[in-house]
């Protein structure tokens, strides 16, 4: 079970890993953030797609075709967990060697968030309350320890959701048999 998860965890990190580097030279070229979220997300369900391939590989190759949906889930499980600290150890790797970037990408991120609360008609006291908000989680976020497991936070529920449909699906043998 080692060898596929390691095999299938780090490729998903990898893919998950050169889309964040991607995104972010993206946004140090242009300064914009469009649809973020959308594409991080995308990113994160096609690198995690490779829990389906490794928990089917573990299946056909090391148990005759048949897998119990606890043992698919284990397998997918160590994938999603080895793909997301690749994942928070990329974006960490950035937040320190590039502070500057970093601190901008932080402030950019603030204003985005006021800016949409003046387009919706809030009033001065809610565009303050905000602003505490950025400021309280800025410093918050600089800390290291609760950055990486914030960014863990946003990549293995997503991980634990796909390894969860993958081991229910690929317990049946007759599902892409061998």
């Amino acid at each position: 079970m080692r060898k596929v998860t390691l095999t299938f965890g780090l490729l998903a990190g990898a893919i998950v890993s050169v889309f964040m580097v991607i995104g972010i030279a993206l946004w140090e070229k242009t300064g914009k953030i469009t649809a973020s979220e959308l594409v991080g997300y995308a990113t994160m369900v096609i690198a995690l797609s490779m829990i389906f391939f490794g928990i089917k590989s573990y299946r056909d190759n090391y148990q005759n075709g048949v897998i119990r949906f606890w043992k698919g889930f284990q397998v997918g499980l160590f994938i999603a967990l080895i793909a997301s600290l690749m994942y928070a150890i990329t974006w960490e790797t950035y937040m320190q060697a590039r502070p500057a970037s970093a601190a901008a990408f932080l402030n950019y991120y603030a204003e985005c968030q006021i800016t949409k609360m003046k387009e919706k008609g809030a009033s001065a006291a809610e565009i303050d309350h905000e602003a505490k908000k950025m400021d309280d989680f800025r410093r918050m976020y600089s800390n290291p320890a609760i950055r990486f497991g914030m960014t863990l936070m946003e990549i293995l529920p997503v991980g634990i959701i796909i390894t969860l449909i993958c081991a229910a699906v690929l317990r049946k043998k007759e599902f892409l048999p061998a």
